[in-house]
């Protein structure tokens, strides 16, 4: 009996200690884990927690009754312009419905809908199509427009003269292979405070004849005045 309750005794004993040993050990490589988490900021939130998506890709929403919009000019005579509204993307190359010069999408302002997306090409003579459509832009209506390789050969003063009555305040000094984005729209008091230019000069030229491409984000309100 002694010897019996010996090994009962010593077989507790050897299961009581690795108990204790895995225990130990799970909780020092638990709470060293956890430790080095909270040390890095790293915590296990779901991912649409950790990175909320706004409209368009841009790096915060808008308030009610605004689009979110963002333009992306082209890049050289290379990499196409892109014009995304209200989380839409409007023109892309990937929509293949882009080319160099001009690049504009209208859209309804209260609505938002796309109305017409077309492209101009400045070095053609698409100046009189380019006046045409211009022309016919109705009250109410934002004018999105994107610069891709030039957009500004054989623009005449008339045009540039509609795009001033849209709200530009560049489109008079817009020259050869310049980048420009603009936000305007038909019937605006005052003038655009979405529009971006940068002129190409050899001196500061991000690419050789060209220089760096532009990126515009912003919240259009509703029937802008």
């Amino acid at each position: 009996m002694r010897v019996t309750g010996m090994i009962r005794y010593v077989a507790l004993f050897i299961t009581l200690l690795g108990t204790w040993f895995i225990v130990q050990t799970y909780f020092d490589h638990r709470w060293k884990a956890i430790s080095l988490r909270s040390w890095l900021g790293v915590t296990n939130k779901p991912r649409s927690e950790q990175l909320p998506r706004h409209k368009c890709g841009n790096q915060k929403s808008c308030p009610q009754n605004h689009f979110a919009f963002k333009i992306i000019s082209g890049a050289a005579n290379v990499v196409g312009p892109s014009i995304c509204f209200d989380d839409m993307a409007l023109m892309s190359s990937v929509k293949n419905n882009i080319g160099r010069g001009l690049n504009i999408a209208l859209v309804n302002g209260t609505s938002g809908q796309l109305l017409k997306a077309d492209t101009f090409d400045m070095y053609s003579g698409d100046i009189s199509r380019l006046d045409t459509f211009l022309q016919e832009i109705r009250h109410g209506t934002i004018v999105l427009t994107a610069s891709y390789d030039d957009a500004a050969t054989k623009m005449n003063d008339k045009v540039r003269a509609y795009f001033m009555e849209l709200g530009s305040s560049h489109v008079s000094k817009l020259g050869f292979r310049d980048n420009w984005v603009f936000l305007g729209a038909k019937g605006l008091k005052n003038k655009s405070p979405f529009e971006e230019h940068i002129k190409n000069d050899k001196n500061t030229n991000k690419y050789d004849g060209w220089p760096e491409q532009l990126e515009m984000e912003g919240c259009a309100p509703r029937k802008m005045d």
